[in-house]
């Protein structure tokens, strides 16, 4: 109450504006759009200067974007990569190093790394975090130190850098724009645009090389321009490089090699359904990716090559959910990676509202080649009836990890055997996972079967982004799918119940000396038909398989 007139004083509610964060906030993000849809960009660029998220600069953030500091805080409170700092709490340690735990990790020591780097630092200037897959499985061992990745890492390694303070990625040799435009690139995409080839000629030739989406679903590249195309104007278009499957870093690979391939596809892919605007969605593991794609999309701007048709790249911040295309949208959107409900499809309403055309990395990468050599060329590659070539990321207790270019259709024993040098010494082959977390776990007795779109989901599994983990005779099926569903739980979005509670009582389940088959089983059927997106849907594969092919290690 005020003295002068007895009536209440008011003033807004919540945390008072600070004049300086607010500074801050503006110099930080300069000339960026003050869009909601740039919301997560802005977040990266105040955590990249200030190492967090202060409590002070959500609030000046939220007066500059008009918006309620609830919305921002909600956004960021959803990624991982994301600290929210406070007022009063103390901020994270200047360096952090994250060391991988999911499953390939897991098999090369990640645990006794992890106890190791804990007792050798100083909490006050470093912390360790454990972290979900981080695409370097070929490596396992895998961490980070800052944005820096470590492949095959040591407790002393890791320790070392952080002293250092060595925290940035070491560049990478990639053909550039200039090395990709003297070998012939982009005079594809020059050509269909002068001579103004009709989309559905295109179209056709993808058909015929039997290209499909190579993320996970295998849904047929040329059908899916058809579907977009059939919609009404404007059109958008995106590209998904989350692969935060566990086990999976083939869309690494190829960017870290040669990524106009991919961008060259893009543009062809836009051509084809006459999209306005390109989305490049790439993961925030990836910093090394990001630099190089920041840097290539600004050489191809400045050839004229987007004109009527921009790359924007943006930055994920540490959601595996982000891989579902409709969360990967709404992330895009600046919000939480929540899926969406279908239909209607993002064919026919996507970001933001549009008909949205979305691909994988390794799908675009393989359009140039099928459209200058003939689809006969590409379907050809493939054996037992299956079409073309695939980049399988192995992982495990093979002899030569890695990403290995083979037919499509291949045998995980011809995997092994062919391309990866055998297993590892003084290890016998016991199973595998044909299709990383979610594409559940086969015994060595089934290594004969063709790994495509198709062929293991009689058998309760599927191919998705083929990444084959390998397993031997001194590991634990059962620690295998534990862990598997230690990420799932972390992972989950939360948005629906049996996804959100399944994941954690399937896990408790497993926890116990004797896990009861029926109950994994009853608990199976209800996270399949009642989870909203294929993370909750597809979790219970690995347990599913535990129970089918290794009833022994449940008992």
């Amino acid at each position: 109450m005020t003295e002068s007139t007895g009536k209440r004083q008011w003033q807004a509610k919540g945390r008072p504006l600070d004049d300086e964060a607010l500074a801050e906030v503006r110099s930080v993000i300069g000339t960026i759009p003050r869009r909601r849809d740039l919301l997560i960009e802005m977040l990266h660029l105040l955590q990249d200067r200030f190492g967090c998220l202060h409590a002070r600069h959500v609030r000046a953030l939220a007066e500059e974007l008009r918006l309620a500091e609830v919305e921002i805080f909600e956004v960021a409170s959803f990624y991982h990569h994301f600290d929210l700092v406070k007022e009063g709490e103390t901020p994270p340690p200047p360096v952090t190093i994250r060391i991988c735990e999911s499953v390939s990790c897991m098999l090369a020591g990640a645990e006794s790394l992890i106890a190791a780097v804990v007792q050798g630092v100083d909490p006050g200037r470093v912390r360790v975090v454990r972290a979900p897959c981080m695409g370097h499985c070929a490596d396992a061992p895998a961490a980070t130190v800052g944005r820096k990745p470590v492949g095959h890492a040591s407790a002393h390694a890791l320790l070392a850098l952080a002293a250092a303070g060595d925290v940035t990625p070491d560049p990478v040799r990639y053909v550039d724009f200039d090395g990709y435009r003297k070998a012939g690139g982009y005079r594809l995409l020059e050509a269909l645009r002068e001579r103004k080839t009709e989309p559905q000629a295109i179209v056709s030739r993808l058909a015929d090389g039997g290209l499909r989406g190579l993320g996970g679903a295998g849904f047929p590249a040329g059908r899916k321009w058809e579907f977009v195309r059939a919609y009404p104007g404007p059109r958008l278009m995106t590209i998904n490089g989350d692969e935060g499957e566990p086990g999976t870093f083939k869309d690494r690979d190829i960017l870290e090699r040669d990524p106009h391939r991919v961008l060259e596809g893009a543009l062809i892919a836009a051509y084809a359904v006459d999209a306005e605007r390109i989305y490049f969605y790439m993961r925030d593991e990836y910093p090394g990716v990001l630099d190089i794609l920041a840097r290539e999309i600004a050489a191809l701007d400045a050839a004229g090559l987007t004109e009527g048709c921009p790359i924007e790249l943006r930055r994920g911040a540490g959601a595996y959910i982000c891989g579902e295309e409709s969360a990967m949208l709404e992330s895009i959107e600046g919000k939480r990676g929540l899926p969406r409900h279908r239909p209607p499809y993002i064919a026919e309403v996507g970001l933001f509202g549009r008909p949205t055309l979305n691909h994988n990395v390794e799908t675009l990468y393989w359009l140039r080649d099928i459209l200058e050599k003939g689809p006969a060329w590409f379907a050809d590659q493939g054996v037992n009836g299956a079409k073309g070539l695939r980049s399988f990321s192995v992982s495990g207790r093979v002899r030569e990890p890695g990403v290995k270019l083979a037919p499509a259709g291949i045998t995980v024993r011809a995997l092994i055997e062919e391309f990866c040098g055998g297993m590892a010494e003084g290890h016998q082959f016991r199973g595998y996972l044909p299709g990383g977390a979610s594409g559940g776990i086969l015994p060595a007795s089934m290594a004969d079967i063709p790994l495509d779109f198709g062929t293991l989901e009689q058998h309760g599994c599927f191919v998705g982004s083929h990444a084959v983990v390998v397993f031997s005779d001194q590991d634990d099926p059962k620690g295998i799918a534990r862990n598997l569903l230690r990420f799932f739980e972390h992972e989950s979005c939360g948005q629906c119940t049996p996804c959100r509670l399944g994941t954690e009582k399937m896990g408790a389940l497993l926890d116990t000396e004797k896990p009861d088959p029926t109950l994994l089983v009853d608990l199976e059927h209800v996270m399949r038909q009642g989870s909203i997106c294929g993370l909750g849907q597809a979790a219970p594969n690995p347990v599913a398989c535990l129970v089918k092919y290794f009833p022994e290690s449940l008992s």
